[in-house]
């Protein structure tokens, strides 16, 4: 571990995926900060699944990526599957997902943070913050050292007060195994920030040796996998596989048994658990009609022995949970390394931030991840890059990145966390973007790398890679408009059921039909093939974009008029200090609501919630005047 030599610009609360990416971000824009953690050994530790992607959550990892972060190039150097969900859906929902070995990754992200020579690595626990003036300047730790700075970004995660469940037994803990924070969160109400409490929940893990794999069925990654990385070099992971298993009427019947024994339902967890991603007691109360649930069982690293029982998250005692367990095909001589069990924590409702993830009270303080009410590890590395970017544009007086949610999935998260009420975790969908078409993950690389050049989160070596891999998506639309005659076209078209055509049209309206797939197309309409330093897997992405391009055109002509429709009013400033009490013409929970989340623009005001349309146009109104 790196000592504290020379004094940090900023401070890194908290050493998650968050407080990872959020370092890196503030080492990239060129200035030094110190990570302050209670556990050096858990530094980027995945602590849940060994899983990193999935629906919306990999658009985002392909994002955090063009912003330079580190979580994309770790998961492909350390995946052990690829697999693009969604694929019997349109493009424009496609999600890569990896399953990941932990231990490969840690040690990844380990060594990255310990040969960067602008971030240093401190353990100790911060209590609170020191301010001066009214102005922050640095935190206070547990032995009573100060370690000044003038920007602080608190990526705590789950450790604010954690609590673990596990049936009645209640441990002070800030997940498993590793010890709980307290004091951030009484000096931040002693401030007047509002905190509130959710809760989150983990399966148990398996002895590999107990579980009986002929019983299960196997779940491989894709043939031809996807890298999360545009940066990534001689992709070929091993695809080794997991398994499914179903859950029986005996599993659900011990379960519905014992749900008084589940903190969930007792009343002994207070805070709220994510609707997504619900217990295996919340599933068998909320679903009482199904006779069983799919569990992955997933390997945690390679060769391991220890097994995640992904879709059996519980909070129920120890042998309750065995007992369910051991009604499971495959499963009936299970043995645990470590039963589930549900934590509680703090967190403070990000409508208290700025859409820079800065606190709206106390210039220079940035949240990010859990502390938020969010769930999953991309969510919380998502933010922490955007506080970390925005905290070194802080300390230089330079505009903050923000994203907007027609530009990335990350703009709708941050957008969404600083206007809706946090009543759960927050969990990324592709629902939650209006404009999905638009955020594929096959166009990230297109839609960002500007905005990160520009905040000089990449290096001109990468943003000149990306450049070429569009460049080359773009010659194969030019290509497109190549004329097919009806005797290269018709045999193809005829075999699969289409119409002929009678005379030349281009290969681009050949395409438009819902049928057609691009790799169908005579190879002359299809432009040169790429250069070498394109790889295959980028090359067969271009291709598959260029398809989307085509295909969706007309969508996406019809979403870039309504973003152009509503650009004026996300541009349109609200006076710091406006108040809303004073508006007779909104209505009385709009007033309240504005009040509170305090937006910064007339388009943020609109998606507050409880605020309706007939308050908008008040609004709009009294702001135009």
């Amino acid at each position: 571990m790196k000592h504290l030599s020379n004094k940090p610009h900023i401070l890194i609360v908290g050493g998650g995926h968050a407080g990872i990416e959020a370092a890196l971000a503030v080492s990239r824009m060129g200035k030094k900060c110190c990570i302050i953690t209670m556990d050096p050994k858990a530094l980027g530790r995945m602590s849940c699944n060994p899983a990193i992607g999935g629906l919306a959550k990999g658009q985002m990892v392909r994002e955090i990526d063009v912003f330079g972060g580190i979580m994309g190039i770790g998961a492909d150097v350390a995946g052990l599957q690829f697999k693009i969900l969604n694929r019997s859906k349109g493009k424009s929902v496609w999600s890569p997902r990896a399953q990941v070995d932990k231990r490969l990754y840690e040690q990844y992200v380990n060594e990255a943070i310990s040969k960067d020579q602008k971030i240093t690595l401190l353990e100790g626990e911060v209590v609170r913050l020191i301010i001066k003036n009214n102005a922050l300047g640095g935190v206070l730790l547990r032995s009573g050292e100060k370690i000044y700075a003038r920007s602080v970004v608190l990526t705590c995660g789950t450790f604010l007060n954690g609590l673990v469940h596990i049936g009645e037994r209640k441990i002070r803990a800030g997940r498993m195994g590793e010890q709980g924070a307290d004091g951030i969160t009484e000096f931040l109400v002693s401030l007047g920030f509002s905190c509130g409490r959710l809760k989150t929940g983990t399966p148990p893990r398996l002895i590999a040796d107990t579980v009986n794999w002929e019983k299960l069925e196997v779940s491989s990654g894709d043939r031809n996998p996807t890298p999360f990385s545009y940066s990534s070099s001689d992709f070929n992971p091993p695809n080794i596989p997991c398994y499914t298993a179903q859950t029986s009427p005996a599993c659900h019947e011990i379960i519905r048994e014992n749900l008084f024994l589940s903190p969930m339902f007792s009343g002994d967890v207070s805070g709220i658990g994510p609707r997504y991603c619900p217990s295996i007691e919340d599933k068998i109360h909320r679903f009482s009609h199904r006779d069983s649930h799919t569990l992955f069982l997933e390997p945690e690293w390679r060769n391991s022995n220890q097994i995640y029982t992904n879709g059996f998250s519980t909070s129920l005692p120890e042998k309750i949970q065995l007992k369910a367990l051991r009604c499971v095909a495959g499963l009936e001589q299970v043995e645990f390394y470590r039963p589930g069990y549900a934590i509680e924590y703090d967190f403070f409702p990000p409508s208290q931030l700025k859409s820079s993830l800065e606190s709206k009270d106390l210039p220079g303080l940035f949240f990010a991840g859990q502390i938020n009410g969010t769930s999953g590890y991309e969510e919380a590395a998502a933010q922490g890059l955007i506080a970390g970017a925005n905290s070194a544009n802080f300390i230089t007086s330079r505009n903050p990145l923000i994203l907007g949610r027609d530009e990335a999935y990350i703009g709708v998260l941050i957008d969404d966390l600083v206007t809706k009420d946090t009543l759960e975790p927050y969990r990324m969908f592709t629902s939650r973007a209006e404009y999905r078409l638009l955020l594929r993950y096959s166009n990230a690389g297109e839609r960002l790398v500007e905005k990160s050049l520009k905040h000089e989160l990449i290096t001109l070596e990468v943003y000149e890679k990306i450049f070429n891999y569009f460049n080359f998506c773009k010659n194969i639309l030019k290509s497109l408009d190549t004329t097919l005659h009806p005797d290269e076209i018709n045999p193809m078209l005829i075999s699969i059921g289409e119409p002929p055509i009678k005379q030349g049209c281009s290969a681009k309206k050949i395409l438009k039909r819902p049928a057609i797939a691009i790799k169908q197309l005579p190879q002359r309409s299809l432009g040169a093939a790429p250069a070498r330093q394109i790889p295959s897997y980028f090359a067969e992405e271009m291709f598959m974009e260029a398809e989307a391009i085509i295909k969706y055109d007309g969508y996406i002509k019809r979403q870039l008029k309504q973003i152009k429709k509503m650009e004026k009013q996300e541009h349109i400033n609200i006076p710091i200090g406006f108040d809303y009490l004073k508006m007779s013409g909104l209505s009385k929970e709009a007033r309240e609501k504005l009040n509170t989340v305090k937006p910064e623009t007339l388009g943020q005001a609109f998606r507050v919630s409880g605020v309706s349309p007939a308050d908008a146009s008040v609004l709009s109104v009294y702001l135009s005047k």
